[in-house]
């Protein structure tokens, strides 16, 4: 395969996807291998989780006061027991799509579009690339409970004053944030340079030569220290070039997907107006037909989503594969095999002449 810089590998990346995708194009399949791709490499990788604020006064005089809320031995145990449950659950999903983006990787550098093969194959790879994963993102915990610990006091005191009927000035929660944008940003920076490093670059290292952890990265940094400059502007673009992407497909789908949802909302005032003073039969008809209407407008939009985000995931693998490809022999000669050597030239036979007529 030829030595590819990022900008060069675009091209390549955009032709492999059509013909992958599209050539020829089966709605299933095309429908399977776009959710496996928006799986892996589009919200496959990140699990987030939110929690609420609770907001109590001391001075606050109502007529309703809610019962107050003990919370016993049995209540604790439950609520720790659920919280390991969640974290299992949520181990055992990225494992699942650690296992897939294996089988994706193995689609994708073999141009075929059985997820099975590449499932099973990569077994024992992947689950020594998920356990290697979760020890990164354990590290990198700690590093951020770490770099967050001396502004922890700070905040501590800020809240205690404000519960204690204070008001913080202005310049008091300015001199508790600021300093922390440039770190937030270092350490934004820092997880997309580790998933790059981790996903782009280690991964087939795993997948092709079932490496350890400190083989595929004394290979990677082998590379990355020989072309500092071509890797910083691969990672850019692979910043930038998806960003850019989802930008031109809002632009483009704003109003279409403006238009679908008022339609559906006006289907759904108008159910909810002709069944409004219905009772008994007729009023579980009409609840059912606007949780049916519901129900098929989430599945529409869902299909929009997977149909149009699966191709945008999957040219990002493939500008990963071509770029990174015409630096590690083995992923090269593996998305674009070497002709097959020419047969031998045979040695020209020599013709004895033919004997003199006496």
């Amino acid at each position: 395969m030829p030595y590819l810089s990022a900008p060069d590998a675009i091209s390549p990346a955009i032709q492999r996807t059509r013909t992958f995708l599209f050539r020829p194009f089966r709605f299933g399949t095309y429908l399977k291998l776009c959710l496996v791709a928006l799986l892996t490499e589009g919200f496959g990788s990140n699990f987030n989780s939110s929690g609420g604020r609770g907001f109590s006064s001391r001075h606050r005089h109502t007529a309703y006061s809610p019962p107050s809320f003990h919370l016993t031995h049995e209540w604790v145990a439950a609520a720790i027991a659920m919280g390991l449950l969640v974290i299992l659950l949520c181990f055992f999903l990225f494992y699942l799509i650690t296992r897939l983006r294996f089988a994706y990787f193995h689609c994708l550098i073999h141009n075929t579009r059985e997820i099975r093969p590449g499932w099973h194959l990569y077994r024992s790879q992947a689950a020594r690339f998920f356990w290697m994963n979760l020890v990164v993102g354990f590290c990198f915990l700690l590093l951020v409970l770490l770099i967050a610990l001396p502004f922890g006091a700070g905040f501590l005191r800020l809240i205690r004053a404000t519960q204690a009927g204070g008001h913080p000035s202005i310049s008091q929660v300015l001199a508790l944030l600021l300093p922390l944008i440039p770190l937030i940003l270092l350490l934004v920076l820092l997880a997309i340079a580790v998933d790059l490093v981790l996903r782009d670059f280690m991964l087939p290292h795993y997948a092709l030569e079932n490496a350890t952890a400190r083989q595929a990265w004394s290979a990677v940094w082998a590379r990355m220290a020989t072309e500092k400059a071509p890797f910083f502007v691969y990672a850019l673009l692979r910043v930038i070039l998806p960003i850019v992407a989802l930008i031109g497909l809002f632009i483009v789908l704003i109003l279409p997907a403006i238009l679908f949802f008022v339609v559906v909302i006006a289907v759904e005032v108008a159910m909810h107006a002709a069944f409004s003073g219905a009772t008994g039969a007729a009023q579980f008809l009409g609840i059912f037909l606007q949780v049916l209407i519901g129900f098929v407008a989430f599945v529409m939009a869902a299909l929009a989503g997977i149909c149009l985000g699966g191709p945008l995931s999957t040219a990002v693998r493939e500008f990963a594969l071509i770029f990174y490809g015409g630096r590690y022999k083995p992923l090269g000669d593996t998305l674009y095999p070497p002709p097959p050597p020419a047969p031998p030239i045979p040695p020209p036979q020599i013709i004895p002449p033919a004997p003199a007529i006496s």
